[in-house]
This record gives structure tokens, C-alpha cells and sequence, in this order.
């Protein structure tokens, strides 16, 4: 899983938050499905090249927003969440749409991604 993960350190967004939001991003989207066990503390964040602290603080904080759970002996892992199947068939076809609306206005792939990009919540 640490491929799928990078920290930029020269970045404005703290390391922790790159962290956090790459996780639940992948959470979010399926990539990582409830009970999918997560690299030690430690390991990841030796992985990363961030201190302990980094990825234990991301962590912590993804556990208070329900998307994983850690306990002892057995790890942080993905936890289940109730309608995350439909969460995600949703996302989908909103993506899907929103690339057969660009497609209709002849925006291209890459000025979609574009201003996908630069829209943040």
C-alpha cells in the first residue's frame, strides 16, 4: 500500500494531512476495502521518510473520522462502512457523466483533469 502513498516535503499541506487525505481517498474509493490491513506506524512511516509521529497523527485522525480502526495484536485495518458499496457505484457514474459532458462541450482529457484538479473542497 506504501506504493500508492507519497508525502512532498516541500508541499504547504502538512505531511500528516498528505497522508490522511491519500488514505481515505483510496479508503473512499475501493481501492482499500474494509478489513484491509494497514502498514504498521513504523513501517510506514519508514517507507515514507516522515518520523512515526507523522503517520501516527494521520492515522489517529482517520480513526476518528470511522475509516479505519486500530487494535491491539491485530493492527490498524480499513473498517466497514455501511453504504460505501453504493458511495462508490455513485462516484462512478458521476464520473462517468461528468466525462460524457465534457466530451459533448469538446473539452478535452487533459483540461478536465485541469479543472478537476484545481477544484478543492
Amino acid at each position: 500500500m506504501s506504493t500508492q502513498i507519497s508525502v512532498d516535503l516541500e508541499a504547504a499541506t502538512a505531511p500528516y494531512e498528505q497522508i490522511r487525505s491519500q488514505i481515505a481517498a483510496l479508503v473512499n474509493l475501493g481501492e482499500l476495502s474494509p478489513g484491509t490491513r494497514l502498514p504498521t506506524v513504523r513501517a510506514l512511516a519508514t517507507d515514507l521518510g516522515v518520523a512515526a509521529g507523522t503517520v501516527a497523527r494521520a492515522y489517529k485522525e482517520l480513526e476518528a473520522e470511522g475509516l479505519i480502526s486500530s487494535r491491539r495484536r491485530a493492527g490498524t485495518v480499513v473498517s466497514e462502512r455501511p453504504g460505501s458499496v453504493d458511495t462508490h457505484e455513485d462516484l462512478v457514474a458521476a464520473v462517468d457523466q461528468l466525462w460524457k459532458l465534457a466530451a459533448a462541450q469538446h473539452v478535452d482529457a487533459a483540461t478536465l483533469k485541469a479543472l478537476v484538479a484545481r477544484r478543492k473542497p
